[in-house]
């Protein structure tokens, strides 16, 4: 049986890896589209239990569902609706704008097999595809080889090693993640090696730095990111909004401005504007990933709820603050895969539940573009989703902005 997951935009576009990692994943269409699904799209967000890893190549295998035999956990269940905005990623706690920690113990972004069980939906190969088609199209830097990527907020880092995994060296010679959440940097490099292999092939192609998105060139410099320039850099997944203030952005960009090459490309992900300006009640919203083994046989649930009646929006500040719970149980403790990281913090009652205040601002194109001037880049395209086919301005199938910066010369 193949589930066909129809979320709504705000409710999928959830959680990058960390308030600096803003990673990471990529929402579904708004209630204005819902119907409007490609066939492709389609193929991708339908998970099937019965498929092989080796036939689910369309869709990533998460790392954790690899170690525990090959199971695809797959979404089962969609709860509620919003009348509210295209809300996504998160950080850690609720907390000052200007202050970014790194991830407290039992918080989602300190469990990253976890946050990338709950996120395993996403399209990964299509999405590198375009974002590597983009910078082809839009940088004006020389192309005379393989290009360098950074990816800020990496989380899992799906993206950057979909990039190495699926193009040859000579056309993607390295990527360069970085996130601030120790946990994720570490399970990132770790899915780097069950992805990637040893060293001595495309492992040695992947760095991951830990750092914060706002400033990260003095952690650059410590590292073998820093024998070059960039060509292209990543904000995924509705990152920069987390990004509270202006002077935080300005710093991020700046940052990015600093370690690309002239005419390299940035690609931000963000809500769709006309999310932003649902001004709409918030309702409880979830759904489920089911835990399932090779057979077929469900032993467990990841439920997941974004969202809350009494969650505050400061319209002020443009800051929306979420509550964020999730728990993940099985069916019979005594069943409890020790050695599966999903399971480390699992307690003898065979629970282990996170619950956080995400802050996340939410952005207009013209404040991107502006933002985007003080650091010396320009806004030259602008889509409704990470395809090139889908304009921002169309009705059904635009349910995010995907702005694409370059640096000026």
């Amino acid at each position: 049986m193949t589930f066909l997951i129809r979320l709504p935009v705000w409710l999928l576009c959830l959680f990058p890896a960390s308030i600096s990692c803003f990673t990471h994943h990529h929402a579904i269409r708004s209630q204005h589209s819902i119907a409007a699904f490609t066939q492709k799209q389609q193929q991708c967000h339908a998970i099937s239990s019965g498929l092989s890893i080796k036939d689910r190549r369309g869709c990533t295998v998460l790392n954790a569902a690899k170690r525990r035999g090959g199971a695809m956990s797959r979404r089962k269940t969609q709860e509620s609706t919003t009348k509210g905005f295209d809300s996504e990623a998160t950080s850690t706690t609720s907390k000052q704008t200007t202050t970014i920690p790194a991830s407290k113990p039992n918080t989602i972004y300190s469990m990253p097999s976890l946050y990338d069980l709950a996120f395993g939906y996403r399209c990964y190969e299509e999405e590198v595809e375009f974002l590597l088609d983009a910078h082809d199209k839009y940088s004006t830097s020389e192309k005379n080889g393989p290009i360098r990527i950074l990816e800020l907020a990496a989380g899992p880092a799906r993206h950057s090693l979909m990039a190495l995994s699926e193009h040859p060296p000579s056309s993607v010679e390295s990527v360069v993640a970085l996130d601030l959440s120790e946990e994720m940097v570490k399970y990132g490099i770790e899915n780097a090696e069950h992805e990637l292999g040893s060293a001595g092939g495309r492992r040695d192609g992947f760095d991951y730095v830990c750092g914060d998105m706002r400033d990260f060139t003095g952690g650059l410099s410590s590292s073998s990111a820093k024998k070059t320039k960039f060509d292209t850099a990543w904000i995924l997944l509705g990152s920069m909004s987390h990004l509270l203030t202006n002077d935080d952005v300005i710093r991020c960009f700046s940052s990015l401005r600093s370690a690309l090459k002239p005419g390299a490309t940035v690609v931000v992900e963000l809500p769709h504007p006309r999310e932003t300006f649902s001004m709409g009640e918030c309702t409880r919203n979830g759904w489920t990933v089911p835990l399932v083994e090779d057979e077929d046989e469900e032993y467990g649930e990841l439920n997941i709820v974004w969202g809350d009646e009494d969650d505050e929006f400061d319209p002020i500040a443009q800051v929306r603050h979420f509550t964020v719970a999730m728990s993940l149980k099985v069916n019979n403790p005594e069943d409890i895969p020790k050695e599966d990281p999903l399971f480390l913090q699992m307690d003898g009652d065979g629970k282990t539940e996170v619950k956080e205040i995400v802050p996340m601002r939410l952005f207009t194109l013209q404040e991107i573009d502006a933002l985007a001037r003080c650091a010396e880049l320009e806004m030259v395209a602008k889509y409704g989703a990470l395809d090139e086919e889908v304009a921002m301005t169309e009705e059904d199938d635009a349910y995010r902005m995907v702005c694409i910066l370059r640096c000026k010369e």
